[in-house]
């Protein structure tokens, strides 16, 4: 298999990378046994279903993409995956024994440059994995975030907004790693002084992300202490009829589901909107 083949089979982004180190001009099959898993790797969690639905695909088609290895530095006869863990994973759930590859030279800067690019093109990431992979750049390997925007090829507040993540509590972050909430969630919860705190009632409330931006709304106004803990639903009532009418709803409702709706106006044209909303409507 020669280079430009190579190239075209693995995509814009690693076949740039691929062209900058030296590659074998075949490719070679390895025991599974003398591969190991990259140092690098920012995806932390492969999915224990897709694995399964690929090693079934293994079985019947084979190893179809060869995966990228190098030679380790660690460990003598053994090569360090660079891209393609996740079929070497599916590959042993599969009973292969070796396992077709393409040996090239790349450091450490080089590996963790391909297995970012591999898992960003192939939206395999979740967001907190993601701007990990951004900080070890920028940490370990002196990029900037100018620097990180240019190699991933997405914007600099993209980068910026991403490793904001990194600045949510452990607490908030360990949820977000186990799945018990959301990226979406995650990201309203950025720059919250009680993060931890709103990401419980998340858990408690079983709210939605629409219902998590309308909840802590209220922590960015003043003097609303004693609406913190109206009903998540109730607030995304109100929003969705402020929304239609384009007016300001407050709803009040007690534990007998009695209460009161307010609609503020400023002017007659909107106090004859609510009339005529009414009006045609009952």
């Amino acid at each position: 298999m020669d280079s430009n083949k190579i190239k075209k089979g693995l995509g814009r982004g690693l076949s740039s990378l691929i062209g900058e180190t030296k590659v074998e001009n075949k490719t070679n099959k390895l025991p599974l046994s003398d591969i190991i898993p990259n140092r690098f790797q920012p995806r932390k969690n492969f999915d224990e279903e897709i694995l399964t639905d690929l090693a079934n695909s293994i079985k019947e088609r084979g190893v179809i993409q060869p995966i990228i290895v190098r030679s380790s530095k660690d460990q003598k006869a053994k090569y360090e995956i660079i891209a393609g863990e996740r079929r070497w994973l599916a590959a042993s759930k599969a009973g292969l024994h070796d396992i077709p590859v393409i040996i090239t030279e790349a450091d450490d800067l080089k590996s963790l440059e391909f297995a970012i690019v591999e898992n960003v093109q192939r939206h395999d990431l979740n967001p907190l994995e993601e701007a990990m992979g951004y900080k070890r750049l920028i940490n370990e390997f002196s990029y900037d975030q100018e620097k990180v925007s240019k190699f991933i090829g997405k914007s600099r507040s993209y980068i910026t907004n991403s490793l904001r993540l990194l600045n949510l509590p452990a607490e908030v972050i360990k949820l977000v790693e186990e799945k018990k909430i959301t990226s979406g969630h995650a990201k309203i919860l950025v720059g919250l002084e009680n993060a931890t705190f709103v990401a419980n009632k998340i858990l408690e409330k079983k709210l939605s992300v629409r219902q998590t931006e309308n909840f802590v709304k209220i922590f960015k106004k003043k003097g609303s202490k004693i609406s913190i803990f109206k009903d998540p639903n109730i607030r995304d009532l109100e929003q969705n009829v402020a929304d239609k009418t384009g007016l300001s709803v407050t709803i009040k409702n007690n534990k007998r589901n009695k209460g009161t709706i307010t609609f503020v106006y400023k002017d007659n044209d909107q106090l004859n909107k609510i009339i005529e909303i009414i009006k045609s409507n009952y």
